[in-house]
């Protein structure tokens, strides 16, 4: 029988875990998106900065892979999440309806990053993780807002 002690600490590791899982999965989610959405674009330059984002995202999922593996713990999918599959679904459908412009594209974007910046803030705002990963997640959150601003800076020039 476990103590109370024992107890809380198998919980606290255990939400740990959790909040970690999730913020991989949306890494992942956002790494497919980017590079489904450099397959809607012919322009050079748009389609090299969803390459750097899809690879900044990889390494951010790297991160935290490298997290959990220090936890003991092992994430098994990189098939993204639910939402991030019915996402692409509603980039691609989307796409297929309209005339593939690049301001339709960068839409998306940033609607999939406002998402991934409430993300970061709840789980930073909810949950008590150590300081080593609170610094790395914060490192990735503020990178997620800057990135944030440079689409919508990119589709104010499609405007």
């Amino acid at each position: 029988m476990k103590t109370t002690r024992e107890a809380a600490r198998e919980a606290s590791h255990d939400a740990l875990v959790h909040d970690l899982k999730e913020l991989l999965e949306r890494n992942y989610d956002a790494e497919k998106g980017y590079k489904k959405a450099m397959e809607h674009t012919s322009n050079d330059h748009l389609k090299r900065f969803l390459k750097n984002q899809a690879a900044r995202r990889n390494h951010f999922a790297t991160e935290i892979d490298n997290k959990l593996h220090a936890l003991n713990e092992h994430h098994i999918s990189d098939g993204g999440s639910v939402l991030g599959n019915l996402h692409r679904f509603w980039l691609e459908f989307r796409s297929s309806l309209s005339k593939h412009d690049d301001e339709s594209l960068l839409e998306e974007c940033i609607r999939g990053e406002k998402s991934s910046v409430r993300i970061y803030e709840k789980k930073l705002k909810d949950h008590t993780f150590p300081t080593d990963i609170r610094l790395m997640l914060e490192k990735q959150l503020e990178t997620i807002r800057n990135v944030l601003k440079e689409v919508k800076i990119l589709e104010d020039l499609e405007d």
